[in-house]
């Protein structure tokens, strides 16, 4: 397959993977474009080294450099690293390919479907995760939970405090939590419950 396939084959797995899986679930347009911008960068500049007498190792060893400022830059959740390494692969499969061009396609393609799949709604299902800040300060982890439990009614699978602020009287708290299944309960009884804490 000559090396302009390979390249095409490469631009259309990433905006299958940015525009088709990513861009639907969490609609982050400034994301589609960094993820498809990083793997045309990379895609071009190891495809030029490859056929220069600079080393495939530095051409690397400088994205990784740059991978990580990117990465220290700005705030990424974790699924949104793993699109953005996702797309850095692509870029290198795409312009370094492999002894067969059809082994190289057939990982774009288990690349894309495995970042897909372990995105879906069935692997999350009903799993969240959110940074709460509670305007009291819990220092005893039963209390922290159920507190949680009752301010976002929902099941609590893990909660870490970040900070309590004994001064102000506040808790920041990291936590793990399902919706509850139940009917949420009216918003007059949570305050009266919240109160009563």
């Amino acid at each position: 397959m000559p090396d302009h396939l390979l390249a095409l084959a490469d631009v259309a797995a990433v905006l299958v993977l940015a525009l088709a899986v990513y861009y639907p679930r969490h609609r982050r347009g400034d994301l589609v474009t960094a993820f498809i911008a990083v793997n045309v960068g990379v895609l071009a500049v190891t495809m030029a080294l490859s056929s220069s007498a600079a080393t495939v190792g530095l051409g690397l060893g400088l994205f990784g450099v740059l991978s990580i400022i990117r990465l220290r830059s700005a705030e990424l959740g974790q699924h949104e690293i793993a699109y953005y390494f996702a797309s850095l692969a692509l870029g290198l499969l795409g312009g370094l390919g492999t002894a067969d061009p059809r082994t190289a396609v057939g990982l774009m393609v288990l690349l894309v479907a495995v970042v897909a799949a372990a995105d879906s709604r069935l692997l999350q299902r009903g799993a969240r995760q959110q940074v709460v800040v509670l305007d009291s300060a819990i220092t005893d982890e039963a209390a922290l939970v159920e507190r949680l439990e009752l301010v976002l009614d929902a099941r609590v699978h893990r909660a870490v405090a970040l900070r309590v602020d004994l001064v102000d009287d506040a808790t920041t708290v990291d936590v793990r939590y399902s919706p509850s299944s139940r009917p949420a309960m009216p918003a007059v009884e949570r305050v009266d419950a919240l109160a009563a804490h």
